[in-house]
């Protein structure tokens, strides 16, 4: 096939791989004849050993001397690499991605050889086409067929750092146990050929000691080891020490006191035949509510606390056994004994909801990424698009000039997986800005979540929440001539819609969000709003969004009155801006969190990726645990609602708040299940799950 014909596409790949391994094999076959020759005393006329330097690797892949790893997707692309294990009769070790392998595992038990292992995420996907199939049941699905499942980050895409959180979440979605901690030790050093010397824990049979109490593992001190302070599959789980050939990596003394169910075996949610709808509809299931809206009494039974928001705080309600919760429509009508609750409501229909010891939550705001204003991130066509940046060009006339600012609720998208996925994890609120490149950004937006349509009743909780910038080291211009433009907007507001919001600003109306990271300008923010602050004779309203080195200034931030998302939740060093982290546990006492709520920093978590605002739940568990018990219960949800709200600029009455309702636990807990959405706004109660 001639490249220039049919470009660059699937089966020009396919034909080059397959060209390729044709003339490695060529060369393995006039090798295997050279030997022969050689081993037989045909010595005249041998001549050189026939190899070619471009083809040495290949050749090796034929004769099993190298492990062969394919980094793949689709599924059509895992079929194309075992059909040419077959032709060719070579093992693959693995597929990486391999997002929808779990479609198709019969057809990798006919790979040649032993079948590949299957390197995955364990929630990430729906990024590009290739993962828009993904599912978080794969693993599961996979293992209940025989194959090797590896979890893995693909560092810096995850942060490595948390690799065994990519197993956690495996086994909060059915891989079993042993599976999901061997999914991050043993199977990817077999998959690596490295098992001899890695990925295994092993009794050196050789050096018996004479004392029974010694255990000596594989010839210490060559030996790597982790030795967790919970269950690997434990939530927070940390080192407190790790071991390279035997050689202690951590210093002493920094170890956050966990209870001790943390040392068993987490108990977590029955997903029931998820993971068999996930195939049945070939990696697209349903994720709309179960049932129609519910307006009529919900009666929720064995519910331990209600979380409640009152003036803008999160407070809790142990309920009293039987523990009952009664809603009408979305607003609650009982809470604890309701003994004669079914006298008050006669003929009319109840439902009766078993929580088993769940509780009742408020619903979590998500902040940070795109989810709203796309459908497949790599996927142009899907999405918003990113706004004009009047620092790179000029606006054209026909939107205002520098009076232009762009509003996300013109382009929000409703009903995508990442919506729907998250609002059955209880995130239900999304605020979203326009989607940048640099310093311009515009007015956010806050939707709900589980909403079909900007037409659905409630769908637009609030059309602008906030006047977004970004502030960093863009190329192009610099970092002065960004908070020049800043100083500007904010000093003379000027006309028009831009000159309208950042009026609102200056008076404190709606907060002013800045993403950035960098705690030099950080700092230059801080002065800014003193100015202004004089300037305007009130206090305005600044968030930092980012906030990767804002534990620096905490001090300065709280005088301030400055409030600080943390995006991502626990900080990375990305980039030289963001690169004075405070680690947190087992490296430093303090994270970022605990650091800025100690100087009474109103603090709120991001979410970097479209595909994780699911997992908003389990950030806030793990930044709770890292805290070391200096966070409550309510301080730990403040740090996905309340205080979130504050900081973006969602105005919604205590009362309207959506609440979560959860089977098994509260919504931090590793074992529980979103069941329903109870709405007081909407007058309607959702249910997700039975």
């Amino acid at each position: 096939m001639d490249k220039d014909t049919f470009g660059d596409v699937r089966m020009d790949t396919v034909w080059s791989m397959r060209q390729a391994y044709n003339i490695a094999g060529q060369i393995k076959k006039r090798q295997d004849e050279f030997c022969d020759a050689a081993l037989s005393g045909r010595w005249n006329a041998l001549g050189d050993f026939p190899e070619v330097l471009q083809w040495e690797s290949l050749v090796d892949v034929l004769r099993g001397r190298v492990k062969l790893n394919v980094h793949c997707y689709s599924a059509m692309d895992i079929d194309a690499m075992i059909r040419l294990s077959n032709e060719f009769k070579f093992e693959i070790a693995g597929f990486h991605h391999a997002s929808e392998a779990y479609l198709i595992p019969e057809r990798i038990k006919a790979a040649y050889g032993n079948p590949p292992a299957l390197a995955l995420f364990a929630s990430a996907g729906r990024y590009k086409l290739e993962a828009y199939r993904s599912s978080e049941f794969a693993p599961k699905v996979l293992a209940r067929h025989g194959l090797k499942v590896v979890m893995k980050s693909d560092h810096p895409f995850i942060n490595s750092r948390y690799l065994l959180y990519e197993a956690q979440q495996a086994f909060f979605y059915g891989l079993p146990p042993n599976l999901a901690i061997a999914s991050v030790t043993t199977a990817p050093a077999e998959m690596l050929g490295m098992d001899h010397r890695i990925g295994y824990i092993k009794e050196d049979s050789s050096q018996a000691a004479d004392d029974d109490s010694i255990f000596i593992i594989d010839s210490l001190p060559l030996t790597d080891l982790v030795i967790w302070d919970s269950h690997p599959l434990a939530l927070g789980a940390t080192p407190t020490q790790v071991l390279i050939d035997g050689i202690p990596q951590i210093p002493p003394g920094i170890v956050v006191e966990k209870p001790s169910n943390f040392q068993r075996t987490p108990k977590v949610p029955n997903f029931g035949d998820d993971a068999e709808k996930a195939v049945q509809y070939d990696g697209l299931p349903p994720l709309e509510p179960s049932q129609p809206e519910w307006t009529g009494y919900t009666w929720f039974t064995n519910v331990s606390t209600i979380y409640q928001t009152v003036n803008g705080a999160i407070q809790s309600t142990h309920v009293e056994a039987p523990g009952n919760a009664i809603f009408r429509g979305g607003s609650a009508v009982c809470l604890g004994e309701c003994s004669g609750f079914s006298n008050k409501a006669p003929g009319e229909l109840v439902k009766l909801v078993d929580l088993e010891g769940g509780s009742i939550t408020p619903g979590l705001v998500s902040f940070g990424s795109q989810l709203g204003l796309n459908t497949i991130e790599q996927e142009p066509s899907t999405n918003d698009g990113p706004v004009l940046d009047p620092l790179e060009k000029q606006m054209p006339d026909i939107l205002g000039g520098d009076t232009f600012i762009p509003r996300a609720v013109d382009g929000v998208l409703f009903g995508t997986r990442d919506a729907f996925l998250a609002y059955r994890a209880g995130v239900t609120y999304g605020i979203t800005a326009p989607s940048h490149d640099a310093f311009f950004i515009g007015l956010a937006t806050a939707l709900r979540l589980g909403s079909h349509s900007r037409l659905q009743r409630g769908s637009i909780v609030q059309e602008v929440t906030a006047v977004h910038v970004s502030i960093g080291r863009f190329p192009g211009y610099s970092v002065s001539t960004q908070i020049a433009a800043l100083r500007r907007m904010l000093h003379n507001s000027g006309g028009g819609e831009a000159g309208h919001w950042f009026s609102q600003v200056r008076q404190g109306i709606i907060p002013l969000v800045v993403e950035t990271h960098e705690a030099d300008i950080i700092a230059t923010l801080i002065i800014l709003k003193k100015e202004i602050d004089v300037d305007a004779q009130s206090k305005i309203r600044m968030t930092i969004a980012g906030g990767a080195e804002a534990h620096l200034l905490a001090r300065e931030l709280a005088e301030a009155e400055i409030g600080v998302i943390l995006n991502p939740p626990r900080p990375f060093p990305y980039s030289w801006e963001s690169r004075r982290i405070l680690p947190g546990p087992p490296i430093t006492n303090n994270t970022a969190v605990t650091e800025l709520l100690a100087h009474n920093v109103l603090v709120g978590l991001g979410c970097e990726h479209v595909w994780d605002a699911r997992n908003l739940p389990f950030e806030v568990t793990r930044v709770a645990i890292d805290s070391g018990n200096r966070l409550s219960k309510e301080q730990a949800l403040a740090l996905g609602t309340t205080n979130m709200r504050r900081l973006l600029g969602l105005d919604i009455s205590d009362h309207d708040l959506d609440l979560v309702a959860t089977r098994g636990g509260d919504l931090l807990n590793q074992g529980s299940r979103v069941v329903a959405i109870i709405s007081a706004q909407r007058k309607m109660v959702e249910f997700l799950s039975g």
